[in-house]
């Protein structure tokens, strides 16, 4: 094993070990307003070990490669690697307010500020970001569709039913807000 196929692997069970200590530390609370979710954190659940796993199996019996070069493998693995620290980092800037499911707490605001100034779902991005560098690294055509496509889709339903809760409990300031920022790639969607 090189040193690159070693930072890959650490990079892989950090990915797994963050996103499941979110998923099991970072829950709705007794007094928020549950009930939102729609089964997003379920869907989310599905379709990302489904794409890391597929898109991996896939990488080790086709050849469909985006470049010959091993600029493709550093630069899927720096990709992997700030979306995982940066994801972190957003999670930690919205403190309280950042959990897995779907829910409005009781002092709920809307964060403006930071990555938040540009974009109304940054940990969504960086979680993208990561699926995106897992099929650079792979360095394979279908597997990069599979890393990315089933993680996009579902965040994107994740988008349409967290932004109807915030719609419902914050009316024209969320609508506002939603006018001056993108979704997802700052200054584009």
């Amino acid at each position: 094993m090189n040193a690159l196929e070693i930072v890959f692997a650490i990079s892989m069970v950090g990915w797994f070990i963050s996103e499941f200590l979110y998923k099991n530390i970072l829950k709705s609370g007794e007094t928020d307003r549950k009930g939102k979710d729609r089964s997003t954190l379920n869907v989310l659940w599905i379709a990302i070990p489904f794409s890391i796993i597929s898109a991996v199996t896939l990488s080790y019996y086709t050849r469909f490669p985006i470049s010959d070069g091993t600029w493709i493998l550093y630069t899927g693995e720096a990709l992997i690697l700030i979306g995982i620290i940066v994801r972190f980092i957003i999670i930690r800037s919205l403190g309280k307010y950042f959990t897995v499911d779907v829910t409005i707490r009781k002092d709920h605001t809307i964060k403006k500020e930071g990555f938040y100034r540009y974009l109304r779902h940054p940990s969504y991005t960086f979680s993208l970001l990561t699926s995106l560098g897992l099929g650079l690294y792979l360095n394979n055509w279908l597997s990069l569709a599979l890393a990315f496509i089933p993680p996009f889709i579902a965040f994107s339903y994740r988008i349409k039913i967290e932004e109807a809760v915030l719609i419902e409990q914050f009316g024209e300031e969320y609508l506002e807000y939603r006018r001056k920022t993108r979704k997802l790639i700052p200054f584009i969607y």
